[in-house]
């Protein structure tokens, strides 16, 4: 694929359509890859009614697709550099498709967490390129495409989620659940007639993933990544369920969950904006982390008194931190291709810490453990991770990765 950033200058309306071209299909992309999940915690209780699941086994629709997210992230990227990003995200796009589609159908627990496997192996692929992907189309306009593309991720998420309990009141809950194929079909036929032609491998192209295992620095970015964004995992799968538990109904405890979301596609797009011009990111990420603290105390200890003021401050600390996390990582290497390799190392292994979060706390509900110690338990890690956040000064990017 050309190098949209490069001047074309005879032909400078051509390059100005590629940009807004590609700066469309960054924004479809991420808009798919969260509706297949934040749609099932509103209309969970009336899933679990329907085919008897067990708190663990609901857990598994949300913490498959995450494994799946950290497992094929690597594999992702090595078919990207094998068949090219077009054919490879093409097939990402039908698997997503054709996992929501499948719950059209879905009777019993083994076809729904079927189904969130192979839609959470296309969003896997997805995920795992579309950071390369930003920092080569926009070379100098990296914390702007990815604030974008991480606030059309978590936007996605909040249409799903406050979509669903409302499909579910007129149509069910299998079609609440299988809709979300529509939109990536959508997707699909617009990256098959708009992508630009000629494209470079990307991801790996240039340098394995293995070669990162053996990095301090890209398995503290991994852990600080997956443990940060685990709160989200859990947020998504049990917060409706939380709220429902203390006498929410099913449509307002999903506008709860809608609306952490766009709280979060603010925070995703703002904190970037934010530290756009600080070479160091340190103090944007410490806000995002401190907000996220705020939003799990008020869970824990007061949840019915500020709910709005809980999800507000958890929604804008988790969507800024993600979008400045991958930045971050973005910003330890110059070549776009290897530091696409790098983000694809830090979401494969992150994403398989994320999708301990919904499991943990399907087991303590399980044990019979409460809502408040799972969130006690995110402050914890929130407070580790802001320890954490000091090592990533800009004046160690190059020394820590000298070796890769």
């Amino acid at each position: 694929m050309p190098d949209i950033s490069a001047a074309s200058a005879g032909r400078p309306s051509r390059t100005v359509a590629t940009r807004r071209g590609a700066l469309v299909l960054l924004m479809l992309m991420g808009l798919n890859l969260r509706p297949f999940l934040t749609s099932v915690g509103p209309v969970l209780d009336i899933v679990r009614n329907d085919i008897g699941l067990g708190f663990r086994a609901a857990a598994m629709l949300t913490t498959l697709p995450f494994v799946l997210m950290g497992v094929v992230a690597g594999v992702g990227v090595g078919l990207a550099r094998r068949f090219g990003e077009k054919t490879t995200l093409t097939a990402a796009l039908l698997l997503l498709a054709a996992g929501c589609a499948s719950r059209i159908w879905a009777s019993d627990s083994a076809s729904l967490i079927t189904g969130a496997g192979i839609a959470g192996a296309g969003v896997a692929v997805i995920q795992a390129l579309m950071p390369g992907l930003a920092k080569r189309w926009f070379p100098e306009r990296v914390p702007l495409a990815m604030g974008l593309y991480s606030a059309a991720l978590v936007g996605g998420g909040a249409f799903g989620a406050v979509a669903s309990p409302w499909l579910a009141a007129h149509g069910g809950w299998h079609l609440a659940l299988a809709l979300w194929a529509v939109p990536a079909l959508g997707t699909l036929a617009l990256w098959l007639t708009s992508a630009p032609h000629g494209a470079a491998p990307i991801g790996a192209a240039r340098i394995p993933l293995t070669r990162f295992f053996g990095n301090l620095r890209a398995w503290q970015l991994a852990a600080y990544f997956g443990l940060a964004n685990s709160g989200y995992s859990s947020l998504v799968a049990w917060l409706p369920s939380f709220y429902r538990q203390i006498g929410m109904s099913p449509q307002t405890s999903g506008n709860l969950l809608a609306g952490m979301a766009v709280f979060q596609a603010t925070g995703a797009l703002a904190m970037p904006m934010l530290a756009r011009h600080a070479q160091d990111r340190r103090c944007a990420l410490w806000l995002t982390l401190t907000l996220q603290a705020a939003g799990f105390a008020g869970f824990a200890v007061l949840p019915a008194l500020a709910p709005w003021l809980w999800v507000a401050c958890a929604g804008l600390g988790l969507g800024g931190f993600f979008s400045l996390s991958l930045i971050v990582t973005l910003d330890h290497l110059t070549d776009a291709q290897r530091a696409g390799a790098l983000a694809a190392f830090v979401q494969g292994v992150g994403f398989l810490i994320v999708a301990t979060g919904p499991w943990l706390v399907g087991w303590l509900r399980d044990a019979g453990g409460s809502f408040a110690t799972a969130w006690s338990m995110h402050l914890a890690v929130i407070v580790a991770m802001g320890a954490l956040t000091a090592v990533f000064s800009p004046a160690s990017y190059r020394r820590s990765m000298e070796r890769v």
